[in-house]
């Protein structure tokens, strides 16, 4: 049986060249790079060669970027270390409906300290308005935080708009970028971004790796305590074999991004045509241009999300019905509910993302076992036959 991997907004599996080098900083050149000795500085310096790897992939200053174990613990420190750090200059956050929760769960943690929070709403296709932005700024406004690109439906955030409206109001901006790393670029000076988060296990690097830009002059109240080391944003002994990972993944996916995510499109492309030409009855979610390369999120309607994800299990395909970091959350997703998809569509929605090892072979295999599972599936539906001709005509508005 023939496995294709669709899951790739989830994890990506390490490039082995990557894998060689985090192996070598973990066995061979194991210092500690806050040691003064040979071993420690020879761990120091590869560690800051990390640092210009990700700096110069973003735009940023090497200074400027601080290690992290991931984008929770990024998304954590900037939006909860900033609220704290200003809180006397105001207590207005901002936010969007369709973030990861690892902001989303912040701001709610930030509402519950007395700070009051403000959730912007978008549009069907999950983009945030500009205007909105404007509406929502108060005098008392310190933060606004809006991803660059959704974790589920792909959609490509303003961003650029919201960060000028952001400065000209003299309001810090974060930016989420772990799901646009990679597959689109990423300057922090055209964003105008104050803070933005990355992860090393959506580009091929390992897991438990990450980085925060903290634009020069923004200061963070850190969330832990103990050593000085990353400028006491960020204390504890360096994971040093993750951040050489994290280096070497960022600096091969940028290399790559030229060449590599127009050959992706092209597949998203054919498996969204593909899918539309021959299942009835299907709702392609977020934006049909404005998405990052690798993502196709689609509705079916009268199916189940959860048994067409095992159906596609068992024929080797690997998805996701929302954010893996959801998992276990039977409710409907917060992003596709957000965009105005009634619970039930929103439940019968598949999140399909691409990778490098992706092939047009792959293609032509969904193509041919996704409308059999999905006819399969909406047989056993007792309302399919009785709500049909209602449904087509909804679809034909969509």
């Amino acid at each position: 049986m023939r496995k294709v991997y669709l899951d790739h907004s989830a994890t990506t599996p390490t490039r082995a060249e990557v894998a060689e080098v985090v192996l070598k900083y973990m066995v061979d050149k194991f210092g500690n790079p806050s040691s003064i000795h040979a071993f420690g500085r020879e761990a120091s310096q590869a560690m800051e060669k990390a640092r210009e790897q990700v700096a110069k992939a973003i735009n940023a200053l090497t200074e400027e970027i601080v290690f992290t174990s991931g984008g929770t613990e990024g998304d954590n420190l900037a939006v909860i270390g900033t609220a704290l750090q200003y809180a006397s200059r105001g207590r207005h956050v901002i936010t969007s409906a369709v973030e990861h929760h690892a902001v989303l769960d912040s701001f709610d943690h930030l509402a519950k300290q007395g700070f009051k929070v403000s959730v912007l709403p978008v549009d069907g296709y999950g983009l945030v308005s500009a205007d909105e932005l404007r509406k929502a700024i108060t005098p008392d406004t310190i933060l606004i935080s809006v991803m660059h690109a959704n974790n589920e439906v792909g959609t490509i955030e303003p961003v650029e708009e919201l960060g000028r409206i952001a400065k000209e109001h003299g309001v810090l901006f974060h930016v989420d970028a772990v799901q646009s790393l990679g597959k689109i670029p990423v300057d922090v000076q055209k964003i105008k971004a104050d803070l933005l988060t990355g992860s090393g296990h959506k580009i091929y690097g390992p897991k438990g790796t990450g980085f925060l830009f903290i634009r020069k002059g923004v200061e963070l109240h850190p969330l832990f305590y103990g050593g000085g080391q990353e400028k006491k944003i960020r204390p504890g002994t360096e994971n040093l074999p993750g951040i050489v990972g994290l280096g070497l993944a960022v600096e091969m996916a940028i290399k790559e991004m030229e060449e590599e995510m127009p050959r992706l499109a092209k597949l998203r492309d054919h498996l969204i045509d593909g899918l539309r030409e021959r299942v009835p009855h299907v709702r392609l979610n977020g934006h049909p241009q404005k998405r990052i390369p690798i993502n196709v999120n689609m509705s079916f309607d009268f199916v189940e999300g959860e048994s067409l994800l095992t159906s596609f299990d068992m024929k080797g395909i690997a998805a996701s019905g929302a954010s893996a970091c959801s998992a276990g959350d039977t409710g409907p997703s917060h992003v596709l509910t957000a965009m105005g998809l009634e619970p039930d569509l929103a439940k019968g929605s598949v999140r399909m993302t691409l990778g490098k090892d992706n092939t047009e072979e792959d293609i032509r295999y969904l193509l041919a076992e996704i409308p059999a599972i999905v006819e399969r599936l909406r047989k056993s539906t007792p309302h399919f036959d009785r709500e049909k001709k209602e449904c087509a005509e909804c679809a034909l508005k969509r």
